[in-house]
């Protein structure tokens, strides 16, 4: 399968513009991604899916972003959001992974609202910056109800995407290609077997033939985040890449120096920029491992594990950031052309890593606390 991205990879990269166009990812990098077994990734192998370990599931997000970044941000909340529909009760999974391959989008905003009924709930509610609904089959669409004892629970319902209503609001500098428009539920019933309570953060749902394995059941939020440095590496190595394919005949514009990579400072500054992100992908693993050994073992993560994940993905997305700051500094100013493919995954990685659960301020100071003995300040772990 990476290799098989690996020779789609220039389609996905010459796509570029074209996303960044339409503001959605073309629908042949689906249809490329979808022939590669991408979206089987997370899919139990009891519905045909390849049911891939987290570790390798991120290699091949990896891959897919270093070709395209709006479309490795869009696949990651796909698979994602597909393994997380694992924890959903039986009937719930049979049908979301009828077909084997599935792409599910979604988030964790609680933004909508659930009313009982029989046999299930009614969902209203609008979901902004929902990556990846535009072509997704199923969506969570997080949401509050009220019990009569006047109680306010968060609830997780699956609702085909169908049911939802797109909007066009999506107009931005950097991940554009993700298309995360808002969407809209419109009282849109939803039965109770598509309905999960925050238990699904421990993976403790019942009533599901996977409740007591051990390998796949992560921490929800770990895993997710783990596996969204992806991006990150991706755009990083897609930027390191660009720049040393371009170095070779080029100068330093109005001075002496005809080989730009003959300067020691190029020099130096590729090699701090190569150092750093694979210092992200060695973070990564670690954090990846951790992750993997508490699903093997059946065991939740530690709150300071959780936090180290939260704090560490942060810092992934400030450090690839820089490293590709530094190397569109470094380079000519034909880069800011819209063809160019450096002056993209430059506004990527920085639009992307203003994402509220990557933001430094939040993230970091939650392992900073929690590594000083207090409370980290957050549920979001």
């Amino acid at each position: 399968m990476l290799e098989a991205i690996r020779e789609i990879a220039p389609t996905l990269r010459g796509n570029g513009v074209r996303a960044e166009e339409e503001n959605w990812i073309p629908e042949a990098n689906i249809e490329l991604l979808e022939n590669a077994g991408l979206f089987r990734a997370a899919v139990p192998e009891r519905f045909g899916g390849l049911d891939l370990p987290a570790e390798q599931q991120a290699a091949l997000l990896t891959e897919t972003a270093r070709a395209c970044g709006s479309t490795g941000w869009v696949s990651m909340v796909w698979v994602t959001t597909a393994w997380m529909a694992t924890l959903y009760p039986d009937a719930a999974q049979e049908e979301v992974f009828a077909d084997g391959s599935v792409r599910i989008s979604g988030g964790f905003s609680p933004s909508g609202s659930l009313v009982p009924t029989e046999g299930g709930y009614i969902l209203n509610g609008s979901w902004r910056f929902n990556t990846g609904v535009r072509g997704a089959h199923w969506n969570v669409c997080t949401a509050l109800v009220e019990h009569e004892d006047g109680r306010v629970e968060e609830l997780f319902p699956l609702v085909p995407a169908g049911e939802l209503t797109v909007g066009d609001d999506w107009d931005v500098f950097g991940g554009a290609g993700t298309g995360s428009v808002t969407s809209t539920a419109k009282d849109v019933f939803v039965p109770e077997h598509r309905v999960v309570d925050a238990s699904v953060y421990e993976a403790a749902t019942a009533d599901r033939w996977n409740a007591d394995l051990t390998g796949r059941n992560y921490g929800l939020l770990s895993y997710i985040l783990a596996t969204t440095a992806s991006v990150f590496i991706g755009l990083g190595q897609a930027a390191l890449d660009e720049f040393i394919a371009r170095l070779p005949g080029k100068g330093i514009t109005y001075t002496n120096w005809s080989e730009q990579k003959e300067h020691p400072h190029i020099q130096i500054q590729v090699a701090v920029a190569a150092n750093k992100i694979a210092s992200c992908a060695g973070l990564q693993r670690a954090l990846l491992e951790t992750v993997q050994r508490r699903a093997d073992h059946g065991e939740r993560m530690t709150l300071e594990e959780k936090a180290t994940v939260r704090g560490q993905l942060a810092f992934v997305a400030q450090t690839t950031k820089d490293a590709v700051g530094a190397l569109l500094t470094l380079s000519p100013a034909s880069s800011i052309a819209r063809s160019a493919v450096l002056q993209r995954v430059h506004r990527d990685v920085t639009a992307l890593s203003l994402h509220g659960l990557l933001a430094p301020i939040g993230s970091l100071e939650a392992q900073g606390r929690v590594l000083l003995g207090s409370d980290p300040g957050t549920e979001y772990l």
